[in-house]
């Protein structure tokens, strides 16, 4: 009986080891130099962010962030496609589906992972090649340094699932230089390569073939500081000439997006884009049909409140947010009409904007009492 017991150990032991290089292996936390480096290491998932990461990332910040040896942290994603595309929306699904501990746990390590990147004392350089949506965005615009390439693809699509553009997005889409950060926010618009950095998502724009030597550099600064990182993400930034003579996408509705998107409801955003009537506000419109109008209503809310809040704030509500969602209809039926069965055709519930109450409005983000989001 006894080696029956030993042999049941081996196996678990062997189990355990097996897990742990498993899911080690979806994150990589190492030190180079004087840097401490993430890489998000899903690349057949787009790097998409899930719990057991987020619970890996987290304390490893923090150690860095107290270690005086550790002068910088820089995140980057493996496989060339995506720097982090979103978060773990299937299994977040499942778990909501089944009423599982999953839907509170995955939002509460999120949102901390969030905060504790926009409060790090240390340095934090995110290098958004590629694909970088929802939760990839939230784990690198609240850092100080944001390096979008010629392959960046920034947005925040959540609306059209159901959802509300999270991770902070109250926080950082308002600051947006006029109504833009609403626009993306409603509409899901995607932006690519320099102007992501036009809109003021990057700070920096450098040659995606150029990365490898940037991390290079910035591995081998001696105790550098803050002003050091910066000074050579600037040289870097400009002898890029990518893409450089090209007008900003946005540049010649900047205007229309300014007055169209000022509005203080979405029914009265809907009745100036028809007003309007010009093919962009058309197109904004057929854009705005598409998506939850639960989603929308929320996310008019969550920016005009977040736009005056500090970013923990923001977190708080969005936690409440996140949960109102995860008791919906229409976070389930966009996952399965965009993600699973891929039929692009949601039902959602309730149909029209009209048909959100205000009152169920104000109830998504009353607070949670002891359940509230925890800093």
């Amino acid at each position: 009986r006894l080696r029956a017991l030993n042999r049941l150990q081996v196996i678990l032991q062997h189990l355990k080891m097996s897990k742990q290089t498993d899911s080690a292996a979806e994150v990589l936390l190492e030190k180079k130099g004087g840097a401490g480096i993430i890489t998000l290491n899903r690349p057949k998932a787009l790097n998409a962010l899930n719990l057991s990461m987020i619970k890996k990332i987290y304390p490893q910040i923090k150690t860095w962030e107290q270690d005086p040896e550790t002068f910088l942290i820089i995140i980057k994603g493996t496989g060339g496609k995506a720097f982090c595309a979103g978060g773990d929306i299937r299994a977040i699904t499942e778990a909501g589906k089944v009423g599982d501990k999953l839907i509170q746990d995955f939002f509460i390590g999120e949102y901390r992972l969030n905060n504790a990147i926009g409060t790090c004392k240390k340095p934090y350089v995110a290098l958004i090649d590629g694909i970088t949506m929802g939760g990839g965005v939230g784990v690198s615009v609240h850092g100080h340094f944001r390096v979008a390439t010629e392959k960046t693809v920034f947005a925040m699509p959540e609306t059209a699932i159901g959802l509300f553009p999270d991770v902070g997005g109250g926080y950082f889409l308002p600051r947006l230089s006029g109504k833009i950060g609403y626009y993306l926010a409603l509409t899901g618009c995607r932006l690519k390569g320099r102007d992501v950095l036009r809109v003021g998502i990057a700070t920096h724009f450098v040659e995606s073939e150029k990365l490898p030597a940037l991390e290079k550099d910035l591995i081998a600064l001696k105790s550098p500081s803050k002003e050091k990182i910066a000074d050579l993400l600037n040289s870097y930034h400009m002898k890029c000439t990518i893409d450089q003579e090209k007008e900003f996408a946005l540049d010649e509705h900047k205007e229309k997006i300014n007055s169209l998107f000022s509005a203080d409801s979405m029914e009265e955003i809907v009745k100036k884009l028809k007003q309007d009537g010009s093919p962009f506000a058309m197109k904004q419109l057929e854009t705005l049909n598409k998506m939850s109008p639960t989603s929308l209503k929320l996310t008019l809310r969550q920016l005009r409140e977040g736009a005056s809040m500090s970013l923990q704030e923001v977190l708080r509500m969005e936690y409440r947010l996140s949960q109102a969602c995860m008791k919906g209809h229409d976070f389930y039926e966009g996952v399965r009409a965009v993600l699973i069965d891929k039929d692009q055709s949601p039902k959602w519930k309730p149909a029209a904007l009209e048909e959100v109450s205000d009152e169920f409005v104000d109830n998504c983000f009353k607070p949670l009492g002891n359940d509230d989001l925890k800093l």
